[in-house]
């Protein structure tokens, strides 16, 4: 077990990821995991297991898991290790255990790291020393915010926010278009929301709003949700018109449907369709219609972005939401307005087989599945997967032993989950050694004397 073994496994989910780990742990099999955390360096095993382990009040057993990824120098284990001790009532030494380098050679990460810790230890007066004196920008204040919620600490952070909220309002008044602290106004209508100053929070950053002295859509949206939260629709509507429009008219429809006036939510959003048909309106109403039990209202008004690129395309914000639900799921892929994504034909391929094989037509399924002239993946291992969702699991495993590459193994190991064979389930299923010698590697590309690719993509 080396440290930069186990930063690849971090960064990769590589080894037995954490869904597997989950599955693992969801069927029992507490000990096999810690004997995999031990044997093969498994890191999600190990991070599994301490979780389990400590929520059982096994803290003992929970640092003996976690102390050979220690060993190893790994940061990461040495914060988990630390979590272990401060959770099992010891929060000297957690935090000796971590406590930043006084030369002044631990990076700001790490200090926010140490002054939520200090935090949780109950030191909120140490967690806030660390932080003033490094208050340089956004990060730094965001996480004074975060720590100090209900720590009696309100009024305190608010006198530490103000200069910087005034600095960036008044930079974006001169036109200057970045500042250190773009997000300091709406840190200071947060935290006067908390100390019970909801008012006075509305008052003024929808002063800074109305005379457009902020930086960032965030704080825009911040407003509009601070006025939802409290019911102010009267403000909301006005704030959705004009250029604010797009970014606000959302907030305001479903603070409409909170309250109980979703006929009136959608005749908002329609209206704004037939004004300005921007695919964001869709969105959202095509959802809030799929939530009503309306499908085919809800595709109506997709449809005209079911053949758009990336994001913009609104076929697959349907689709997810129906997975559980096939008959429903089938109606979508195979009603005569859905045409397939751009470059992306195979998704719709899988969606319609897994409608197919939930319904308990799996030849149907498979049939499709195999037939598909541009799979994204081996048909092989679509196969597999729409046999283990029908509980069909010998086949779908003797299918992934037949495939035996790292990706098969994979899933071969969450099927003999299933199976009930646990133990075999983890020794086939491949190292992160394995896992990593897989991986393809990126071919070279040439560079200017910027470091910039002379290849596209740029």
């Amino acid at each position: 077990m080396h440290m930069d073994d186990l930063a690849w496994q971090a960064s990769n989910l590589g080894g037995l990821a954490p869904r597997s780990v989950d599955l693992l742990l969801e069927h029992g099999h507490l000990e096999l995991v810690i004997q995999a955390a031990a044997e093969r360096g498994e890191w999600f095993c190990a991070e599994g297991a301490v979780e389990e382990l400590c929520r059982a009040g096994e803290f003992g057993r929970a640092l003996k898991v976690m102390e050979p990824f220690v060993a190893t120098g790994w940061p990461t284990a040495l914060w988990v290790k630390a979590d272990i001790l401060l959770r099992s009532g010891r929060p000297q030494e957690a935090l000796d255990l971590v406590r930043p380098d006084a030369a002044g050679g631990t990076s700001k990460a790490e200090s926010h790291d140490f002054a939520g810790l200090l935090a949780k230890a109950g030191r909120i007066d140490e967690a806030v020393d660390l932080l003033v004196p490094h208050i340089d920008g956004w990060w730094t204040l965001s996480v004074l915010v975060e720590i100090t919620v209900g720590q009696d600490r309100d009024e305190q952070v608010l006198q530490l926010i103000a200069p910087h909220a005034d600095s960036a309002r008044h930079a974006r008044g001169e036109s200057r278009w970045n500042h250190p602290f773009h997000n300091a106004q709406e840190l200071q209508a947060q935290v006067l929301e908390r100390a019970g100053r909801t008012d006075e929070a509305i008052q003024i950053l929808g002063q800074d709003i109305a005379g457009h002295h902020y930086f960032t859509q965030n704080t825009l949206t911040a407003y509009a949700d601070l006025l939802a939260r409290h019911g102010r629709l009267d403000e909301l509507r006005e704030l959705a018109t004009g250029r604010t429009r797009r970014t606000v008219l959302a907030i305001y429809a479903g603070a409409l449907r909170d309250h109980g006036r979703a006929e009136e939510a959608e005749t908002v959003m329609r209206e704004a369709i037939a004004a300005d048909d921007w695919v964001g309106y869709r969105a959202w109403l095509s959802l809030a219609l799929l939530r009503d039990g309306r499908l085919d209202d809800a595709i109506a008004v997709a449809e005209p972005g079911f053949g758009w690129y990336d994001c913009s395309n609104l076929l697959a914000p349907l689709v997810y939401p129906l997975l559980d639900r096939p008959e429903e799921l089938l109606h979508l892929v195979e009603h005569p307005r859905v045409v397939p994504h751009h470059d992306h034909e195979d998704f719709q391929h899988w969606w319609r087989a897994l409608a197919l094989a939930r319904l308990g037509r799996i030849d149907e399924a498979i049939a499709l599945a195999e037939a598909d002239p541009r799979p994204w993946t081996d048909p092989r291992m679509i196969k597999a997967d729409l046999l283990g969702m029908v509980g069909q699991f010998h086949a779908a495993a003797a299918e992934l032993r037949v495939l035996g590459t790292v990706k098969a193994r994979e899933e071969l190991c969450r099927v003999l989950i299933r199976q009930g064979q646990a133990a075999e389930a983890i020794s086939v299923h491949p190292t992160a050694a394995e896992q990593r010698a897989a991986k393809p590697k990126p071919e070279p590309v040439p560079l200017d004397e910027n470091g910039y690719s002379l290849e596209p993509p740029f």
